[in-house]
């Protein structure tokens, strides 16, 4: 008995640094275990890996996304990005809630007017709802001059504000956009 307990003992992480010199205990063989040595990241197995930049703030930190069988199973920073050098913070670490998390939506929610619930909506009926809205609105606030004559070509109706997650592609698009609508409230934090 005295053999069976000694033998589990000599097992012991504890024991392990303490027995092969690895007194910080920062070698496998003192911190490892046969079930953690089974483990594998779940980055090994992927099909492909496909960068990405972290959609939280405006820092733009650079992101590995690992896809297996079109499902991302991991994300982690990218060690060559000039921006994060491999790093993420809490959030970022954690965005791949946004993609696998249970709370994520699939489909369109839309809440009319006086509305207490949500309702699922078509992707295609919800797109031409949008165009739908900014032609009317257009129509209705466009201004062709101003009191004196002088040509203004313009609405008011419409405006847009980017986030700070916007690359400056994405906002130089949107400026296009909105400048062919007519709108002139254009704003954007574009630092990536």
């Amino acid at each position: 008995m005295a053999d069976g307990f000694l033998g589990k003992l000599a097992n012991w992480p504890v024991v392990r640094q303490l027995t092969t010199g690895d007194r910080m205990g920062l070698s496998h063989i003192s911190v490892g275990s046969p079930r953690s040595e089974s483990w594998r990241p779940r980055t090994e197995q992927a099909d492909q890996v496909v960068g990405s930049v972290c959609p939280y703030c405006a820092v733009g930190c650079g992101q590995r996304v690992y896809v297996k069988d079109g499902r991302v199973t991991q994300i982690e920073g990218d060690p060559d990005s000039p921006i994060s050098r491999g790093r993420l913070c809490p959030k970022g670490s954690a965005s791949l809630e946004l993609v696998t998390g249970t709370g994520r939506e699939y489909k369109v929610k839309y809440r009319p007017p006086h509305g207490t619930a949500w309702q699922d909506l078509p992707l295609d009926m919800a797109m031409d709802m949008i165009a739908e809205r900014v032609i009317a609105t257009r129509r209705e606030s466009w201004e062709e001059s101003d009191r004196d004559g002088r040509p203004l070509r313009r609405t008011m109706g419409i405006a847009s504000l980017g986030g700070a997650t916007l690359d400056i592609e994405e906002n130089y698009l949107m400026k296009k956009l909105y400048t062919a609508l007519g709108a002139i409230q254009i704003e954007n934090q574009a630092r990536i």
